[in-house]
């Protein structure tokens, strides 16, 4: 007869195993939406270094047009040679064409670019794109204008700098490197630190491989993309060797290319450890090797980490010294954390013979990874966040304070895993000192006796002669079919058992929620990367207001005139709104003695500031309806005691000009 080799474990149908599969799944699909709302609603990566001053200022009005455009930065920023243009109303080149002027001064970062001489009057405009200190691209654009505003027939792109396929494509690979990194770094501190015996097992093997050609591919493709994501934004300069080789020269380009080189010697590390480690068996051998596979592991899981910190929000701005080595302290302790908890559940899933103890040290890694993480996430929020308001009114701030949620909900899990923990310690099969090995013993000698049995008789081996062996011998073919039946019902016993365990289930469920929430962790985290700072965001804001203070609210004007003719007395009604520098908007109502609306022949309306010899800026309302005038987008260069004139003409020759001061910004 034909032997065939019994199934492992229960059937996909057993209603046993139909529950945890459905929690598994309803748990990856929760997981799923958490990543897609975050990655799908963050958008372009914000901007992480941010302008925080320009002269001219966005939307002012000069009489005359400047030699140079200057721009101010909140941050350290590189900039091309064609990274500063400025666009005349006809859309051509105002500037000289040369590369922008490093014109800071101590901690003030500013940038110059000439212009050409003899500039007709109307609105430029500014568009500028740069790659910030931590290596995010950001751009934006503005608006000035010499003598009065105009039309302009600029099209500026719709989409920022690192936005577009280019921007998803690379943001993706972002996330797959922190999760090839974790699965690789933590995966190889479990089985060092946690169960040595995992060394031998196959699935652990192929989790950690998994995680380093992740993180290998997902750099490559950074490498790549790197030049369109901070440039032109097309998917096909990803080739061009032009722009990989300006990249190299790059501090992020750098940080990539010395990513790959460490990974050529983790992939040593792991050849070592998987190999030569798992199949040692003299223990004082194996613990010299252990403690050379740790230094070494350690120092290699640095310095990938060191890659990150190096271009990342911790090489630049605050306390850059000391924020890069928490930076790798903190990736250290999360790839520990969540690494050896992805371990622990394949371990758990698909190993039958790792024990209690195992865990307990793992739960003991997790602690003190969590301390580390909580050290070191304070030091980086009060370091990129600063105050409490920047806390919740940032897009940086909101976004930490997700993770901090998922951490605390992490946290809530893992005590419950503890708690599992406990109690297979103290009901399971290592409580008495028997193992699942010892345990699957019985069937394996009963195994063995029908095994032997059946040999007794005239029964060949499947493909042998169809003879019995000479002289007594035992078939090898035979034999080699019995040890893989015995095998394969050992395995179906153990995992019967495994599965049987009631503290073993429980801390498989509680693992796998914690293995799905630091998924979901993990995805807010790389988001949080790419997000400009709760503190240079705040920043900005007050630069900002401080060129350019808000005013009270709309200003509103009441001046009566007289053109000395026939039906020539009235009331002009004027609001200005919002009664700041840029663009505002007025609306004039001409009212007659008898307050009901009056049209006129003409109106005009003229802005001068006299304390710097700005103006009159004039400004050509339409008339919209009886008695009622309105001009949208008129332009206030600078904050100051403004005098807005109003010329009113009633007749042919009936004409008079009334003014009065008003303080605008």
């Amino acid at each position: 007869m034909t032997a065939t080799a019994p199934r492992f474990g229960p059937s996909p149908s057993d209603p046993a195993v139909r529950r945890p599969l459905a929690a598994a799944a309803l748990l990856v699909a929760l997981v799923g939406t958490v990543i897609a709302l975050l990655l799908g609603g963050a958008g372009p990566v914000s901007a992480h270094a941010a302008l925080t001053g320009s002269d001219p200022q966005d939307g002012a009005v000069v009489a005359t047009a400047p030699k140079e455009v200057t721009l101010t930065f909140s941050e350290q920023v590189a900039l091309g040679d064609d990274s500063i243009r400025i666009l005349d109303p006809d859309g051509k080149r105002a500037d000289t064409g040369t590369a922008p002027r490093d014109l800071g001064n101590g901690s003030v970062v500013k940038y110059g670019v000439p212009l050409r001489t003899g500039l007709p009057d109307g609105t430029y405009t500014v568009a500028w794109q740069a790659v910030s200190a931590d290596s995010h691209p950001v751009s934006g654009a503005f608006t000035f204008s010499v003598g009065a505003p105009s039309k302009t027939t600029v099209a500026l792109p719709a989409d920022r700098a690192g936005g577009g396929v280019v921007g998803v494509l690379y943001g993706i690979a972002r996330y797959a490197a922190y999760a090839g990194f974790v699965l690789l770094a933590g995966g190889s501190a479990f089985v060092l630190a946690c169960w040595r015996r995992g060394a031998g097992a196959r699935p652990l093997q192929r989790l950690v491989a998994h995680g380093w050609l992740t993180l290998t591919v997902a750099t490559l493709v950074m490498l790549l993309l790197r030049s369109p994501y901070t440039g032109s934004g097309k998917l096909a300069d990803a080739f061009d060797l032009d722009g990989l080789k300006a990249v190299l020269d790059t501090k992020p380009g750098a940080a990539l290319v010395s990513r790959l080189l460490l990974l050529g010697a983790s992939a040593l590390f792991v050849a070592v450890l998987f190999g030569a480690y798992a199949k040692r068996e003299d223990e004082r051998e194996k613990k010299d090797l252990t403690f050379g596979l740790a230094i070494g592991g350690t120092v290699i899981a640095a310095g990938i980490a060191g890659t990150w910190a190096l271009a990342e929000h911790a090489s630049a701005g605050l306390q850059p010294g000391i924020a890069m080595p928490v930076d790798v302290l903190h990736l250290l302790a999360v790839a520990a954390w969540l690494g050896g908890l992805v371990a622990l559940l394949v371990a758990l899933h698909r190993t039958p013979d790792i024990d209690a103890t195992a865990v307990r040290r793992f739960s003991r890694v997790a602690f003190g990874s969590v301390l580390v993480l909580t050290a070191t996430g304070i030091y980086q929020s009060w370091r990129q966040v600063g105050t409490w308001s920047a806390l919740t009114g940032t897009a940086y701030g909101q976004l930490l304070l997700v993770k901090v949620g998922l951490v605390g909900a992490l946290v809530a899990i893992a005590w419950f895993s503890r708690r599992w923990t406990a109690r297979l310690l103290t009901n399971g099969p290592e409580a008495d000192g028997t193992g699942v090995d010892e345990a699957g013993a019985g069937v394996d000698e009963a195994g063995a006796d029908q095994d032997e049995a059946a040999g007794d008789g005239d029964v060949t081996a499947s493909g042998g002669s169809g003879r019995p062996a000479a002289d007594g011998a035992e078939d090898p073919v035979r034999a080699a079919q019995l040890a893989r039946q015995r095998a394969a019902v050992t395995t179906a016993r153990k995992k019967r058992i495994r599965d049987a365990d009631p503290e073993r289930s429980g801390l498989r469920r509680s693992v796998l929620a914690e293995v799905g929430v630091a998924v979901a962790l993990l995805a807010v985290t790389t988001v949080l990367t790419s997000t400009e700072p709760a503190r240079t965001e705040e920043e900005a804001r007050a630069s900002t207001t401080a060129a350019a203070p808000a005013s009270a609210g709309p200003v509103n004007l009441t001046l009566p005139f007289d053109t000395g003719g026939e039906n020539g007395k009235g009331t002009v009604r004027m609001d200005i709104d919002p009664a700041r520098t840029g663009a505002n908007e007025l609306h004039i109502w001409i009212d007659g003695t008898d307050k009901k609306p009056m049209d006129v022949p003409e109106l005009k309306v003229a802005f001068t500031l006299e304390s710097k010899d700005i103006g009159p800026l004039p400004v050509l309302p339409d008339r919209i309806a009886e008695g009622h005038w309105t001009a949208s987008g008129v332009q206030i260069p600078m904050a100051g005691d403004w005098k807005v004139s109003v010329t009113v003409r009633t007749s042919d020759i009936d004409q008079t000009t009334v003014d009065k001061n008003v303080k605008i910004g």
